[in-house]
């Protein structure tokens, strides 16, 4: 019993550290892909709000702070294995890695509970941190995400049905409005998340996988794979640009994931990410040794 009260506390500490590493600085991709769009602007604004995103991160690099003030609503996503040690105990320890976190790191208190509209004060309310579970038959591993939602890069989200006849034409409309309404209010450059489906909870659920992917990975269904594509060229057209200042480019990427459908009902579903894409991926064995495989550049055990 004492053996496992250590490793649990290991584990709690090692999610805090995860925590602040993913509070601090970007995950590889992301700040690949921002040097790239900065490379390619041609307006000397849209340039230097790029120079002042980078100056940003240095700043919360130096300083050792949050890129971002809002360090947002924690959810996590866990491809957890069935003989994974502390599965039992792992929900627990998540929630208590927030709060410490939140003192710790910090994060800034954003957790309001719906109705009552009371701040929690420490991150943690009703059903949050959100948990996603995935269970992995047979794996003894822990594969975790993290997603720090922000308020406003949660602003242009929605999960819609569509009458059969309408088709994917009115969920992409759907798509672009909301963008066109509230993605200069979400720090753009975004990263796109859509997801369809039979139901609305289904393609929410999978808009906002979307976003864990990794830049520069495609959609395994070749047609998903060439829409994502499409929409990537037709969003940048908007002209939206760093910050909704105009540019070159709007998005980061844009993601799908689908699931099978009922014949008579499409729904389609919408998740952005802000500039400060605050997505990351740890991957722990049994022993507690693990990799964090979105942030290779900076640390590893």
């Amino acid at each position: 019993m004492i053996g496992k009260k250590t490793t649990t506390e290991k584990l709690t500490a090692l999610i805090v550290q995860f925590l602040d590493l993913s509070a601090k600085h970007l995950s590889d991709d992301v700040l690949a892909r921002l040097k790239e769009m900065q490379a390619g602007e041609t307006g000397s604004l849209s340039r230097k709000i790029y120079g002042a995103m980078f100056e940003d991160l240095d700043m919360a690099e130096k300083l050792n702070r949050p890129c971002c003030q809002d360090t947002g609503v924690i959810q996590f996503f866990a491809q957890a294995g069935t003989a994974f040690p502390y599965l039992e105990e792992l929900e627990n320890c998540l929630r208590e890695a927030v709060i410490r976190a939140t003192v710790s790191v910090p994060l800034r208190p954003n957790v309001v509970e719906c109705l009552d509209e009371k701040n929690t004060g420490d991150n943690t309310g009703t059903r949050i941190p959100w948990v996603d579970w995935e269970l992995v038959p047979g794996s003894d591993r822990l594969r975790l995400f993290v997603y720090m939602a922000g308020g406003g890069c949660s602003l242009p989200g929605f999960s819609q049905v569509f009458m059969p006849l309408e088709g994917y034409e009115a969920a992409l409309k759907a798509v672009f409005d909301k963008i066109v309404q509230y993605g200069k209010n979400a720090c753009p450059p975004l990263l796109v998340g859509i997801g369809f489906a039979g139901q609305a909870d289904a393609a929410a659920k999978l808009s906002k996988k979307a976003l864990l992917r990794f830049i520069g990975t495609r959609n395994g269904n070749p047609k998903a794979a060439e829409l994502e594509n499409q929409l990537e060229k037709t969003i940048n057209s908007i002209g939206m640009g760093p910050g909704g200042f105009l540019g070159d480019r709007s998005v980061m990427a844009v993601h799908i994931e689908q699931a099978g459908r009922h014949t008579a009902a499409l729904a389609a579903a919408l998740s952005t990410g802000c500039w400060a894409h605050r997505r990351a991926l740890i991957e722990i064995d049994p022993d507690l040794r693990y990799e964090i495989i979105s942030h290779k550049r900076l640390c590893n055990n």
